[in-house]
């Protein structure tokens, strides 16, 4: 695998929020690792497709994915070493590689895929589309919630990944989070540094 794209150990539990657009996973990244005084890695594709719409008036192509996996994966190894004992990813790879295959017909990129199957994360929170979708630059599938959802799901169920569904208000989503976090940080571990 190109070194970029490596996940680094790390001496944390990583939770990596997953789910459609505008289903809540940056506020709750950020307010769980402020109740846990911790890091959350940012989802670098907003800030370098924003950009890139700001600049030409261009959405995501599929030149686009590699640049923002290695974005991502930059960003979640630096935080991961500053992390107290757990941290939160606002997106991953699997993410990036799955709207890449629901944006793109027929896409594959074996780079990403690789990524996918080598990352590890000890838990996934699947963000459910019961909350309000906002429109923003770059949101642009309101009316396929579902199927994205779907789409997340049937990813985790394939390669047999561990998940739980968030859904409810923002103060019922935060609250449950709280309580499995706390639940896994109370398990010994047996090597993180996976």
């Amino acid at each position: 695998m190109e070194k970029a794209l490596e996940q680094q150990p790390a001496n944390c539990l990583k939770i990596a929020l997953f789910g459609p657009e505008s289903t809540g996973k940056t506020t709750l990244a950020s307010e769980l690792a402020v109740h846990f005084h911790t890091q959350w890695v940012p989802e670098y594709s907003r800030a370098y497709l924003q950009k890139k719409w700001d600049e030409e008036q261009k959405i995501c192509e599929i030149s686009d994915l590699i640049p923002i996996a290695k974005g991502q994966i930059k960003l979640e190894n630096e935080l991961a070493k500053k992390a107290n004992r757990v941290l939160f990813c606002d997106t991953n790879v699997r993410q990036t590689y799955e709207y890449g295959k629901a944006y793109f017909k027929n896409f594959e990129n074996k780079a990403l895929k690789e990524c996918v199957e080598k990352h590890h994360y000890d838990l996934y929170f699947l963000t459910q589309i019961d909350v309000p979708w906002e429109a923003d630059d770059l949101r642009d599938k309101p009316n396929e919630r579902e199927q994205m959802l779907q789409l997340f799901k049937a990813s985790l169920d394939a390669d047999n990944i561990n998940y739980v569904i968030l859904e409810g208000n923002k103060k019922q989503r935060l609250k449950k989070a709280i309580t499995i976090v706390e639940q896994l940080l109370e398990k010994p571990q047996m090597d993180v540094d996976k």
